[in-house]
């Protein structure tokens, strides 16, 4: 990205945050529905709040394209107003509530990552405002009882499991697994998980810990994972955490001559920043995915199918879709069914038609359970192969097979 531009994102992202400026959004009137969403585009998860905000963007383009949302005898355009939380959950709460009492926004997309859906669903609940999420996946979101809470992705048990699975369907499959995690919730959740499967099924669990969320040097976690009793060098490295925290992972497991037979990602290798920090390392990488371009859908919606939306995204921003931007996108359709069935916009009118929201799109199926999970959607795994991320796993809807082993990083 040319310096010009970065420094102006930089500038826009200070004016969204201090509220200077009205980010993507206007004023609702009588015929435009406003969305609200505290995103992070800067902080530690900056990289996944952009492609966030991207997948909200996409859908607002797209359904005012098509006409807007029609309730009744009512055709209801569509506008988003967001800001940026500086990833800190702290101030996500803080502009969710800004966004209800101040911009009157209709309706709440979430923030990116758990961490701040947990605090921004308590906002949401106080004011009785639907809140449908993509982007945190903890279990913990869905277990306080709260009515206005709706998330489209799998939950984070199946980050890790996906993966595991596909190593494990290999010939010859890793037996040995070491995990690190991010401290955070959805990271830790994500970590318990892949370990309790890899025991269940035969792996041995050599090295098991956390590290700060947000952590920019792993180089203490990664020396004691190579000076351990069991030779440091694990079949299998998993990571559960985040974008950075994985780049920084494989830099350092370059620099520290840690050779794993595979490497794995719950987050980072989806995103195309992963790609382009390393360059040849990112390559045999795997990473868990909510969705990918060559999963076979045939939606409702305007997208139709994952191809047709990956066409239009790539068309619209000039990069190929994260699955976080077509999560996104999801939470956007998730509400604009829920309108139309419910055929009104008031909120509880609105949070009921959300309950038995049951369809299929572009990115699978869009069904809450009684807590306002999406129990209902598998997930998939991408590897990165020459570069570019391909689908390996379940097979039937693979475009690539898993290679395996990795080489060393050393012979790149």
């Amino acid at each position: 990205m040319p310096l010009p531009i970065i420094l102006l994102s930089l500038l826009l992202a200070l004016l969204c945050s201090t509220g200077l400026l009205a980010c993507g959004g206007t004023a609702s009137s009588s015929n435009t529905l406003l969305f609200g969403a505290p995103i992070s585009l800067t902080g530690s998860t900056a990289t996944e709040g952009h492609l966030t905000l991207e997948g909200y963007q996409l859908w607002v383009k797209e359904v005012n394209a098509h006409g807007g949302i029609k309730v009744g005898n009512t055709t209801y355009q569509v506008a988003l107003k967001y800001y940026d939380d500086g990833s800190s959950p702290t101030r996500s709460a803080q502009l969710t509530q800004q966004l209800i009492t101040a911009d009157k926004v209709n309706f709440l997309l979430g923030p990116y990552g758990t961490s701040a859906t947990l605090q921004d669903e308590a906002i949401a609940e106080r004011y009785k405002i639907p809140m449908v999420e993509a982007n945190g996946a903890a279990k913990a979101i869905f277990s306080r009882g709260f009515h206005y809470i709706f998330g489209v992705l799998s939950p984070a048990s199946e980050y890790a499991k996906v993966m595991l699975e596909a190593a494990l369907s290999l010939p010859t499959p890793p037996r040995t697994v070491a995990i690190i995690s991010a401290n955070d919730s959805f990271s830790e959740e994500v970590a318990t998980a892949a370990r309790d499967f890899a025991l269940s099924h035969g792996m041995e669990v050599v090295y098991y810990q956390t590290y700060p969320s947000g952590a920019t040097d792993l180089t203490g976690v990664l020396t004691a994972l190579k000076t351990s009793a069991h030779g440091g060098v694990p079949d299998m490295l998993l990571g559960s955490g985040h974008e950075s925290e994985a780049v920084t992972t494989m830099k350092e497991c370059k620099q520290l001559n840690i050779n794993a037979k595979l490497y794995a990602f719950t987050v980072g290798p989806a995103t195309p920043d992963f790609i382009t920090s390393l360059g040849p390392d990112a390559n045999y990488v795997l990473g868990s995915s909510q969705w990918t371009p060559q999963e076979r859908y045939q939606g409702i919606d305007f997208f139709g199918t994952p191809a047709n939306y990956e066409r239009i995204y790539k068309q619209t921003f000039g990069h190929e879709p994260s699955y976080q931007s077509a999560e996104s996108t999801a939470a956007g359709l998730a509400f604009q069914y829920a309108i139309q069935n419910a055929g009104s916009i008031d909120p509880q009118k609105v949070r009921d038609a959300l309950a038995r929201l049951n369809i299929t799109t572009f990115y699978g199926v869009i069904r809450f359970d009684a807590t306002g999970a999406n129990t209902f959607k598998p997930m998939a795994t991408i590897q990165i192969q020459n570069g570019q991320v391909v689908t390996v796993y379940p097979k039937e809807v693979a475009n690539a097979q898993l290679l395996y082993p990795t080489p060393p990083l050393s012979q790149r």
